[in-house]
């Protein structure tokens, strides 16, 4: 098994662009907690640049976070708050000190190792990416000592082109002694040929090059479905017609994998009814922002969002009509 834990040799390899905090001791075990970072806004980012990591344990899994990348995407009412005005979306912007005319995407693959399985969550952009400074999945594993080889497990929250697009390496999988997972209504929808000369016509083909390869090798699943003990999937549909986020409990902690449920920390989750881009069924997604965060607020557990501020974990207050994000902190250090 991978050791997870950066080795001397490692941060000095790297000194200057990362950090190494002291050893948390957690379940009679040390266990270094590992956070790289790099600006959000970093479009030039190159293999010179190490890769944006963090790492922290909930219960007895260890859990990292690898920033694929991250890029400025324009305006932010053409993507959020579509059904709102300009002035409207740029004024919550500007009420929590973010610029009103542009907005950064980040892209948050996460591995948790359980001891006995090394479970990916998403692959980021894969080759297709990494001209744009994405495409970082398999630095940011090395850094923290894990291959391609040692991940036994692959899930897919849902099959959009940012999660699906590390799958294959020059036309090989890239995760060679893998299994997959991912939601049958899910597959259903991409795979099928129904999405031919219609909107969904790009993400078919995406689908058919990097997922349908593998479907020999892939469980499909619904509501409730055991990955491994401890992580179960959840249906929260709507921003994609089958996307699924996880549960994930050890030792009395839980963390919740919220894919893309929410996909930015003030405008889906202050204004949540507002309505996004991307989401294929807007008033689905909303409800299941709704379900969700309503969850993970009353019960006051962690979530980690797929394109959240690196490193993408944190809690939802109650807020108004919406949520506020709280990054996470050192709760899970002791």
């Amino acid at each position: 098994m991978a050791q997870f834990e950066l080795g001397r040799r490692t941060l000095l390899g790297s000194a200057g662009a990362g950090l190494l905090a002291a050893p948390a001791i957690l379940g009679g075990r040390a266990f270094a907690q590992v956070s790289t970072s790099q600006p959000a806004t970093d479009t030039q980012m190159t293999a010179k640049t190490p890769p944006d990591i963090h790492g922290f344990k909930v219960g007895d899994y260890r859990v990292l976070v690898i920033k694929d990348g991250a890029r400025p995407s324009g305006k932010p009412n053409e993507t959020f708050g579509t059904n709102q005005s300009a002035e409207d979306v740029g004024a919550l912007l500007q009420d929590n000190f973010l610029p009103a005319d542009n907005f950064v995407n980040s892209f948050s693959p996460t591995l948790i190792d359980t001891g006995s399985d090394v479970v990916l969550f998403d692959t980021g952009f894969g080759a297709a990416g990494r001209g744009q400074g994405n495409g970082r999945l398999a630095e940011g594993m090395a850094v923290a000592g894990y291959r391609p080889e040692d991940v036994t497990i692959v899930v897919l929250t849902h099959l959009h082109g940012d999660h699906i697009g590390g799958l294959m390496e020059d036309g090989k999988p890239a995760f060679p002694n893998a299994r997959y997972i991912t939601g049958q209504r899910e597959y259903d929808f991409w795979a099928s040929t129904e999405r031919a000369g219609t909107a969904a016509e790009g993400g078919h083909k995406a689908v058919l090059a990097n997922v349908k390869p593998l479907a020999e090798k892939m469980t499909f699943v619904g509501d409730n479905a055991t990955v491994v003990p401890g992580i179960t999937g959840m249906a929260a549909f709507g921003h994609s017609p089958g996307h699924m986020i996880y549960n994930v409990e050890s030792a009395g902690r839980r963390l919740v994998l919220t894919a893309d449920t929410a996909n930015h920390y003030v405008l889906s989750l202050q204004r949540p009814d507002w309505e996004v881009k991307f989401d294929m069924d807007k008033q689905a997604a909303a409800a299941s922002r709704r379900k969700v965060f309503d969850m993970i607020a009353t019960d006051k557990v962690a979530f980690l969002g797929y394109h959240m501020p690196f490193p993408s974990v944190g809690y939802a207050e109650k807020l108004d009509t919406g949520y506020r994000f709280v990054p996470k902190t050192y709760q899970f250090d002791i």
